[in-house]
């Protein structure tokens, strides 16, 4: 019998905080009923990436971050938020990272939903700016009152472990021992882990901050999701 959900080999997914939004367009449309909440797990976001690695945790996390930072203890508004990532799609992690971005607040490029009556438009919410590239650098922007906050992730703040060095192409050429393989998931995952869980612990990993009065540059991209 086929299984109806996803298997996860990692139990601690299921311990990373949800995190909650209003989406005003599901009650419009019969989705939900008014006032119930969109909630997204970390598992959503490594179904759209494919994989759970630092940076989709990172952007699942940083996400979080920055929702909490413009809207305290009231839940976010699903497709009221503008997005800015600091570099093009290519560089960094951007591009996938903005696919959680976008799964998550609902910011979209040109590919976006266009809206009904001039209403619950989610495209050109989510911007590049290959002009001015800068470190895993977001910013996000509320459109009900200006409200905007830049978040810095640098996964650098994480210890490392010169074993790595040795496992990844052993692992990414099919090389790799059954124990290899567990003690480089176990590595792998447990970075993952303390993003998601333990980021307190390191500092410098997550820095937040409210931008006053910014705008939006002129001549960003938003062709590329």
């Amino acid at each position: 019998m086929s299984r109806l959900s996803t298997s996860w080999r990692q139990g601690f997914f299921a311990d990373v905080e949800p995190i909650r939004l209003i989406e005003p367009l599901a009650y419009v449309l019969g989705a939900q009923d008014e006032g119930e909440p969109f909630v997204f797990n970390y598992t959503d976001a490594v179904l759209v990436a494919g994989h759970s690695c630092p940076a989709v945790s990172g952007a699942y996390k940083l996400t979080a971050k920055a929702l909490k930072a413009l809207y305290g203890n009231d839940l976010p508004v699903r497709g009221e938020i503008r997005v800015l990532i600091k570099g093009g799609p290519g560089d960094l992690a951007y591009g996938p990272q903005s696919h959680v971005i976008s799964l998550i607040t609902g910011a979209s490029g040109a590919t976006g939903f266009k809206g009904l009556g001039g209403n619950y438009g989610r495209n050109n919410k989510l911007f590049f700016d290959a002009k001015d590239v800068q470190f895993n650098t977001f910013i996000f922007q509320r459109e009900d009152n200006g409200k905007a906050v830049q978040v810095v992730y640098n996964p650098q703040a994480l210890p490392g472990d010169m074993r790595m060095n040795d496992l990844v192409p052993l692992v990414l050429k099919g090389r790799a021992t059954k124990e290899q393989k567990e003690l480089f998931y176990s590595l792998w995952q447990g970075n993952v882990k303390r993003i998601l869980l333990e980021d307190e612990k390191y500092p410098g990993l997550f820095e937040v901050k409210e931008l006053k009065n910014f705008s939006f540059p002129k001549g960003l991209d938003d062709s590329a999701y």
